[in-house]
């Protein structure tokens, strides 16, 4: 993306579980004869692809970049606590490993003697945070005086992240959409698409970013799938990517001739990436498991002799429900409008509301009883009094919103729902892309993501565009098990912190 004329190529290798492997030596293989070919910009390397552990990416990035070919480094947030993401970035900055693709990263599956505990102290925005402070010579603020700013030597990451329009509830879409505006404001310099086949999605989210003046160059996913992974993907079994049943049968077809239908995946890949460059994108982010390079150039040669035939395209990529659509359709209906489609205006929540009325009360500086709650907490802090009145407030709590007690509360900025209780990640800024129909990526079928919720609640005050703006700081665990309201009238937590 140096050359913004130039319509970008990258391509995603996934290391392989072991560092002596058969399929080591293939992403290096890979690698020399993309270098050899120069179509290729650059090639990235995810970090424990769907939540398996596997080759940590730093490894097989460094070995391609001696090759001469760009790397970009995923760092996933799911498995390391804030020091241990900020001492890999100083390794990687070393290296001179600086672009990266920050995600949260699918919830870990079973490893060593079961399921591992799942890390997430940070979240993609928190963790954007960190690395625009890193590269203003900004390790973090002193606990007991946030004025001080501790320094570090600068680094130079360039910070791309992810964004899925590929969504039917109109919650979820919005809210994917809320956070690329908050990805935006921590830093971001890139975006990358989730998987997906429509077109009018792929063409909705660059209207969105023109429309709300998010100005990132955007790489379109373009993803081969083997009939195995096409299936999982149609079964819901890979987090955050749909596959709709019109789409699937037409695959699931092409799956029963002799190749399995892979010479047909490859000019359907050729032909989504003519569309992505036909609407404008930066470049294309090429995917799919087992994909050589004989098959990339195919791909990619297709492409050159089609690129001008794109509008005829966009008939193979009509699969989405016509309500979920953030615009309403163009003339042809092949694309959309300028026109945002109308939405709907959930049931307000009494629950929300009167506790939002409470709030409003006692923890807003103009509210009739702050000054006399605050006065309250100075008194009761350190003293007898102290103890007794946290566990009132936790008793409360629990029997209200189910409060883990953690001593930073975050319940007014997220519609009274609590993210240590109801999102399995514990995000703070928004939710991960890994949510489908509704559903939490964990607990599929069982659990709402807690952010559909959340944005049902704030869409029926009329302040669902909350969640565009603002900064919600990670947790401090040094404040765990303490009183939240004291920490917040003695300003110890998130809301002077996050400052």
């Amino acid at each position: 993306m140096a050359n913004p004329e130039e319509f970008t190529l990258t391509v995603e290798l996934v290391p392989s579980r072991g560092a002596r492997t058969t399929a080591h030596s293939r992403a290096l293989t890979f690698a020399e004869e993309a270098v050899a070919d120069g179509r290729l910009q650059a090639v990235s390397i995810t970090e424990n692809a769907g939540g398996h552990p596997a080759l940590s990416p730093e490894v097989l990035g460094t070995e391609i970049d001696k090759l001469g070919l760009d790397v970009i480094i995923h760092l996933s947030c799911k498995d390391k606590n804030r020091n241990q993401i900020e001492s890999l970035l100083f390794a990687w900055d070393r290296a001179s490993l600086r672009n990266l693709l920050v995600i949260t990263g699918d919830y870990p599956q079973r490893g060593y003697r079961g399921y591992p505990k799942p890390v997430f102290d940070l979240g993609a925005i928190q963790a954007l945070d960190l690395i625009r402070r890193l590269n203003c010579q900004e390790a973090g603020r002193d606990r007991r005086n946030p004025a001080i700013i501790k320094s570090v030597e600068p680094t130079s990451f360039c910070k791309g992240v992810a964004v899925s329009p590929f969504k039917y509830l109109e919650a979820e879409l919005l809210m994917q959409y809320y956070k690329l505006h908050r990805k935006a404001a921590a830093g971001a310099d890139y975006v990358i698409t989730q998987v997906g086949y429509d077109a009018r999605k792929f063409d909705e989210l660059l209207r969105y970013m023109r429309l709300h003046s998010i100005n990132l160059p955007v790489l379109g996913n373009v993803f081969v799938p083997t009939p195995t992974v096409a299936k999982m993907m149609w079964e819901g079994r890979i987090p955050g990517v749909v596959l709709p049943d019109s789409y699937y049968a037409a695959m699931a077809e092409e799956f029963k001739e002799g190749d399995r239908g892979r010479k047909k995946a490859l000019l359907r890949a050729a032909k989504l990436l003519c569309i992505q460059k036909g609407l404008g994108y930066t470049g294309a982010h090429i995917g799919g498991p087992g994909l050589t390079f004989s098959e990339l150039d195919f791909l990619l040669s297709e492409a050159d002799c089609m690129t001008q035939d794109w509008p005829e395209f966009l008939k193979d990529f009509s699969c989405w429900p016509a309500d979920s659509y953030y615009f309403r359709p163009s003339a042809d209906g092949m694309l959309n409008s300028d026109d945002p489609a109308p939405t709907k205006k959930p049931r307000r929540s009494l629950h929300y509301a009167l506790a939002d009325y409470t709030h409003e009360l006692a923890f807003v500086e103009t509210g009739p009883l702050y000054d006399a709650a605050s006065r309250l907490c100075a008194a009761l802090d350190g003293g007898n009094g102290e103890r007794t009145f946290a566990g009132a407030e936790h008793l409360i709590k629990l029997l209200l919103f189910g409060c883990r007690n953690c001593g930073d509360c975050t319940l007014a900025e997220l519609g009274f729902l609590c993210p240590q209780k109801g999102c399995a990640k514990y995000l703070l800024n928004g939710p991960c892309g890994g949510s489908r129909d509704g559903w939490c990526e964990v607990y599929p079928g069982r659990k709402k993501c807690l952010y559909v919720k959340i944005y049902d609640r704030l869409k029926a005050m009329g302040r669902d565009e909350s969640m565009k703006r603002g900064f919600v700081p990670p947790r401090d665990w040094n404040l765990n098990e303490t009183s939240s309201w004291i920490n917040f009238f003695l300003k110890r937590d998130h809301t002077n912190l996050g400052k």
